[in-house]
């Protein structure tokens, strides 16, 4: 039948599709500092002014409207790229980043700020005592970065010479490298850190509210950066062992708890001198290893009472100053951690206090000023531990943290690439579309003809012909299951590139005319 014939060169020539996933950036480069400022308080107020939706004032503070799914995926197709301008404090002064710190509750707030002008599609702040940093998408990334930079300028009141001497750039593969390595605790001060995790699954929860900016493309980047951080943590011992001093004296007091004094840590009686930030870190550490109670040694009970409330499973014993010599003469083990200038416990005083009796009693000093005086280890059995001895052992975990480094990358390469190949696929939506229209549009044009002659024949009523409707779309949607399947099978950026372009050239979507009315047999 003609009809036959005609829906089948239909075929060979169209196709259905559905929206789908899979991704590449194109090389990333880091950015000039050389940015050219845009915007001003004007267009900020035709922002909120503008009626088609662009943004809106919500108790008095102007905010971006909520894009449906449809419209974030139509913007994510059309090519956003991935940016980052940010401070951290490997390379900014601490004075630049505190100017420009914004605590959590205020991050969406900011984050609609900088999308209000139109420039930035997608924004996402993270700000934490160590950096701060603006995570963006955008079509025009001259644009977008004069409209951030803008917008530092403004916040930090410093201008932009200051800004630029702290400030790092970066766009495309480098900004997700860069924020996979923030996940994995690689760029920290401390290798391995997990803190920094949680902040970024914060900015990812906040980046996905009902009034957040995180969009289709930052949204994604942000859930990925923490199940790669997760993985990192999981798979390798980068966060294994302890890399601060109050962590180390926790360590080490457990593992030589049985060597110095012939007794398992957990039945060991602990005490603490002092009740400052020291004595809550190390108590956090302590907790961590279930410790049940302890005594804390201090001059006021301001402090100690803070901490019973801090951590309310643990039993803490308060012990003003003058009963320092009873608490230590009960304890195995006695951490020292105040500001003093001179020695709480020496030689002198363990001896005028009766504790030079041979009992082992290990002491840790983790105090700066020493508060433990050097001569305590010629009392017999007394096993005094200072902040050197602490160092070696946040040394040598930080040297096995280093060596972990390797393959912790090797995994935040693989969610680096997960991210990128589901980003690439973003930018085939456009084409797909073009396929699925250009099918609609040549099945449409023989149906059209085919049914006019068929509604003639009386032979044929409407069931049926809805029935030939049918069967034109289902063997459009078939004859493109093989290209979509070809797309999803491409693994690489590089291979879903040359088959975009192989479909564009084979079925000429390029070409407006496309092939209209070619086929077309004369009678």
């Amino acid at each position: 039948m003609k009809f036959s014939s005609a829906l089948l060169a239909l075929a060979a020539i169209a196709g259905g599709s559905s929206a789908f996933q899979s991704p590449s950036l194109t090389a990333g480069k880091t950015l000039s500092n050389r940015v050219m400022m845009g915007g001003s308080s004007s267009a900020l107020m035709a922002a909120t002014m503008d009626t088609t939706g662009v943004a809106t004032v919500v108790n008095g503070q102007p905010t971006k409207r909520k894009k449906t799914k449809k419209e974030r995926l139509e913007l994510a197709s059309k090519g956003l790229q991935v940016h980052v301008i940010g401070l951290s404090i490997h390379h900014a002064e601490v004075e630049v980043r505190e100017k420009l710190a914004i605590p959590e509750a205020q991050w969406n707030e900011e984050s609609n700020r900088l999308c209000l002008t139109g420039q930035v599609e997608e924004a996402a702040i993270l700000s934490t005592c160590n950096r701060f940093e603006i995570y963006f998408a955008a079509s025009n990334a001259h644009e977008a970065n004069a409209r951030v930079m803008e917008y530092l300028a403004e916040r930090s009141g410093l201008p932009v010479s200051v800004l630029r001497r702290n400030i790092f750039m970066l766009e495309g593969d480098d900004a997700v490298w860069h924020l996979m390595r923030v996940a994995g605790g690689l760029d920290s001060l401390v290798v391995g850190e997990g803190q920094i995790l949680s902040q970024v699954r914060q900015c990812h929860l906040h980046s996905i509210e009902e009034d957040g900016c995180g969009g289709k493309v930052l949204s994604r980047l942000l859930n990925n950066a923490v199940a790669a951080g997760k993985r990192v943590r999981s798979e390798t011992n980068i966060s294994k062992g302890s890399v601060s001093i109050s962590s180390a004296a926790v360590e080490m007091s457990e593992a030589m708890c049985m060597k110095d004094l012939n007794l398992p840590f957990s039945e060991a009686r602990l005490a603490v001198v002092g009740a400052g930030t020291m004595t809550r870190l190390l108590i956090t550490h302590l907790a961590s290893r279930g410790l049940e109670r302890i005594a804390i040694v201090n001059r006021s009970m301001a402090r100690p009472l803070e901490l019973q409330e801090q951590f309310p499973d643990v039993e803490i014993e308060i012990v003003l100053n003058d009963g320092l010599w009873d608490v230590v003469g009960r304890s195995d083990i006695v951490y020292a951690a105040t500001s003093s200038s001179d020695y709480v416990i020496d030689k002198g005083l363990l001896e005028e206090n009766g504790l030079d009796g041979g009992r082992p009693l290990m002491l840790l000093d983790i105090g700066v000023p020493r508060n433990i005086g050097p001569d305590s280890s010629e009392v017999p059995a007394v096993i005094p531990y200072n902040v050197d001895d602490l160092k070696a052992v946040v040394a040598k975990n930080t040297a096995m943290r280093q060596r972990e480094m390797i393959e912790a990358e090797t995994l935040l390469r693989e969610e680096a690439d997960s991210f990128s190949g589901w980003r690439e696929s973003l930018s085939a939506i456009p084409t797909i579309n073009q396929l699925q229209e250009r099918a609609n549009m040549f099945r449409q044009e023989e149906l059209k003809k085919c049914t006019r002659k068929l509604s003639q024949n009386d032979n044929f009523s409407d069931r049926e012909l809805e029935a030939v409707e049918r069967l034109s779309r289902g063997i459009v949607n078939k004859m493109l299951h093989g290209p979509m399947s070809h797309l999803r099978k491409a693994e690489s950026v590089e291979k879903k590139q040359a088959a975009l372009s192989e479909l564009s050239s084979m079925f000429r979507l390029d070409d407006e005319a496309g092939g209209r009315g070619r086929g077309r047999r004369r009678r």
